[in-house]
């Protein structure tokens, strides 16, 4: 294989614009739309040769504006009168083919008559068959659900003309690799393909050499970094902590405007509500709010009308508002990237911002990998304490009694009611004045009792490999020898274990998935020969445990319960050296929610369960 490497630096100020790369009117009205003014690095080098019809191996991290280098070629070349697929996108998670295809579509919307469907697990088949039938021109998947529609012979690839894996990397991490090449072997040989990776592995070079012809090879260098005019701070806390964390640091953080970022478009509204609810002008948006009601929002924010954004990673990309001076982590992101542009939204054009993170105590990794990638380590704060809450609190009381003063016609008038009061009830005009601040102040104290000051999280000592590995020889910190959940966590059993051949990141993948939890969400985890025992939170709702009902791994249904400690059905006590997992480790966090899903098929779903190595290792 023949190849010409072109290497560049995704930092690098671009000096072509969209026009100069080969593209047309519509499409250079929808980036126009979209606020796109001059390409990435990546963009200048990958489209001209995609408009040529080379294909192409790009290198290229997270965050590099991969997706518009790859969508707007094929937008640029589609036969809108062709009912066949003529462009299909692999990519490792239903989230990411949901966001290339909303990408797509924003794309296109000057483009008139493109059709462009997701295709995952979850869904329900109707309506992929619906759509597929009446023709559409760019189908974005996952591995798993494209092999299924093959299988039953709904999705016709015959007329394929461009292929792209996407995060190809990711997909063989995730055990995709053969029905990868069993979807690339039903597709036309004279189809044009783009391959992007993170990294450069020997299985995905053995995957360009046998399935690409003659690619450029693309390398971008993504220089991930935060600005230093922005103060980054973390704060440890439990997860079921989290919201009152949150209702502290708005008490004494002076802050204009913020941003709070949740993993799930569910939490945003959970977030938003409840802030809502404790007086404060909080409102949610996602990749779902319409784009009116998301400008309109953010309007709001603009004119100092909205003080506190609770969003999303999708739902905050291009975000600029000088407002901001806090971002939070509610959640932690699914990776260094998008940290970086997340705390990007404050702190811009040489301002001074504040990032704070929240980071569960089995999220140590995370806040490893931040400070690794970003060069700059982030500073621990201490839990707001009550006396700094009630110091806060009493000294904004002082202020509304200042304000209050400076308004001398309604105190005139309001001295002369105290003092008929004064006199008739014979009390004294102190006592009078606390009355009325009772009355002010409602049912809910003004002052917090330090009496009543929760646990505080802490990160617990890494002990290392060796001790954990001689717990595991003594038979994996079985809860059946004696040791109790993991604070705030529940122990539950599923019915697949070491016989089954499953590993640690194969059960949180399918969890994660069909019950649309975090990393965060996952204690330890022991692998028994017959079962497996699996810590998630005590909090879990009883909707999410009853989606995790319909699971199967290795094509088994896990049956999940909680552990009542006694022995296993097949007759096998604790004592396994099976492996076992210590939380936080999990699979992509950016989750959607999993309300959505339609009647589970029989067949293995890849798509819902697909296992996946974790991006901070």
């Amino acid at each position: 294989m023949t190849s010409e490497s072109v290497e560049t630096d995704a930092a690098a100020a671009p000096t072509q614009t969209f026009a100069d790369l080969g593209l047309d009117g519509p499409i250079l009205k929808s980036l126009k739309a979209v606020g796109y003014e001059t390409p990435s690095a990546i963009q200048a080098e990958t489209i001209p040769l995609l408009l040529s019809g080379r294909d192409v191996m790009g290198l290229a991290q997270t965050g590099t504006g991969k997706t518009a280098a790859f969508a707007l070629p094929i937008l640029a070349r589609l036969d809108k009168s062709q009912k066949a697929p003529q462009a299909l996108v692999l990519a490792p998670t239903r989230e990411l083919a949901l966001q290339v295809c909303e990408a797509f579509e924003r794309y296109a919307a000057d483009v008139k008559g493109v059709h462009v469907l997701p295709v995952y697990g979850g869904q329900g088949y109707g309506v992929q068959l619906s759509a597929l039938r009446r023709g559409v021109h760019i189908v974005v998947g996952t591995p798993g659900r494209i092999m299924d529609h093959l299988d039953k012979g709904t999705l016709d690839l015959s007329e394929l003309k461009y292929l792209v894996l996407d995060e190809a990397d990711e997909m063989l991490k995730m055990g995709f690799a053969e029905d990868v090449e069993t979807i690339l072997a039903s597709t036309p040989d004279d189809k044009q393909v783009a391959l992007f990776s993170a990294t450069m592995p020997s299985s995905i070079r053995r995957l360009s050499q046998r399935y690409l012809h003659d690619p450029a090879e693309v390398t971008v260098k993504r220089k991930t970094t935060t600005s230093s005019t922005i103060t980054q701070r973390y704060l440890v806390v439990a997860y079921q902590q989290k919201m009152d964390a949150l209702t502290r640091l708005l008490e004494v953080e002076n802050f204009e405007a913020m941003i709070v970022f949740t993993r799930t478009k569910n939490d945003t509204e959970t977030v938003a509500e409840r802030l809502r609810a404790r007086g404060l002008a909080a409102a949610a948006i996602s990749g779902d709010v319409a784009q009116a009601q998301r400008e309109r929002t953010i309007k709001q924010l603009k004119d100092g009308k909205l003080d506190i954004l609770v969003a999303t990673d999708v739902a905050a990309r291009g975000l600029d508002v000088e407002r901001i001076s806090h971002v939070v982590n509610f959640d932690i992101p699914i990776d260094t990237e998008s940290y970086v542009h997340r705390v990007g939204r404050t702190g811009r054009a040489g301002r001074t911002g504040d990032a704070i993170s929240f980071i569960t105590p089995r999220e140590r990794r995370m806040l490893t990998a931040i400070e690794k990638a970003t060069r700059q380590p982030l500073t621990e704060m201490h839990w707001p304490s009550a006396d700094e809450v009630n110091a806060t609190r009493l000294a904004r009381f002082d202020d509304s009694i200042t304000a209050a003063l400076e308004q001398s016609d309604r105190i005139s008038r309001f001295r002369d009611i105290i003092g008929h009061y004064v006199e008739h009830h014979d009390v004294p005009e102190a006592d009078v004045a606390a009355a009325l601040a009772v009355v002010a102040q409602g049912e809910t104290p003004l002052l917090l009792d330090p009496a009543d000051e929760p646990k505080r999280a802490t990160f617990a000592p890494d002990r290392g490999a060796r001790d954990r590995g001689r717990d595991d020889a003594r038979g994996g910190r079985d809860e059946r020898r004696g040791r109790a959940p993991s604070e705030g966590f529940t122990t539950y059993r599923i019915e697949v274990g070491k016989r089954h051949k499953v590993e640690p990141r194969q059960i949180v993948g399918a969890l994660a998935n069909e019950g649309g939890l975090a990393r965060g969400d996952f204690g330890k985890i022991t692998i028994m020969p017959e079962f497996s025992l699996v810590e998630l939170p005590s909090t879990l709702p009883p909707s999410a445990l009853s989606r995790l009902g319909g699971t199967r791994i290795s094509g088994r249904l896990i049956d999940i319960r909680p552990d009542s400690g006694g022995p296993s059905r097949g007759g096998s006590r604790g004592g396994s050296r099976g492996g076992r997992y210590d939380g936080g480790r999990g699979s992509r966090d950016d989750r959607g929610p999993r309300d959505d899903r339609g009647p589970r098929d029989d067949r293995r779903q890849r798509d819902d369960r697909g296992p996946r190595k974790p991006r901070w290792d």
